[in-house]
């Protein structure tokens, strides 16, 4: 049994790279990298990098999702994430888990770039939702973007968009 098991791995063509995609996402002004995928885990995890520009907020509306958890790791500035309506700074070295289910959103209330690397397990969205979503923000030209459309998306990825007091 165990060799048929070895044998049956063997025969199994696994697509092995460093950082998947070399495209960076622009959400306006915020760009997302992705250095892992669910394609490239077997579903496991996702992994991407996130640059917020300084004295930015996210676009899209604040939102929890129930089928993944989502660790935040600060690699340069500090992010604000509210999570349930805490306020929690992710600086340099430090690391937040969002649980399931919890409502969150993220701003950067200072002036430096934020890089941090966001991992989601299992790896329940990948680049495809930020590719929709960046279309969405980035036709507004600056301007607020359209809720609905952001919010079809979100829900046809696994997101729950929070109601507009939780928002924008």
């Amino acid at each position: 049994m165990y060799y048929q098991h070895r044998k049956h791995m063997a025969q199994q063509t696994i697509d092995l790279r460093i950082s998947p995609s070399d495209e960076t996402i622009r959400l306006g002004p915020l760009g997302v990298r992705f250095l892992i995928t669910g394609e490239n885990s077997s579903g496991s995890i996702a992994a991407f990098e996130l640059i917020v520009p300084g004295a930015r907020r996210l676009a899209a509306p604040a939102h929890s999702h129930d089928h993944y958890e989502e660790t935040i790791y600060g690699i340069e500035g500090v992010l604000t994430w509210t999570v349930d309506g805490k306020l929690i700074d992710v600086g340099p070295g430090q690391a937040l888990c969002i649980p399931r289910g919890a409502i969150h959103r993220f701003d950067n209330n200072a002036i430096p770039d934020v890089k941090a690397l966001c991992v989601i397990t299992p790896a329940a969205i990948g680049p495809q939702y930020f590719r929709e979503s960046a279309e969405v923000i980035n036709a507004t030209a600056g301007g607020p973007p359209d809720r609905a459309k952001l919010a079809e998306i979100m829900l046809r990825h696994g997101l729950t968009p929070a109601p507009p007091a939780g928002g924008f």
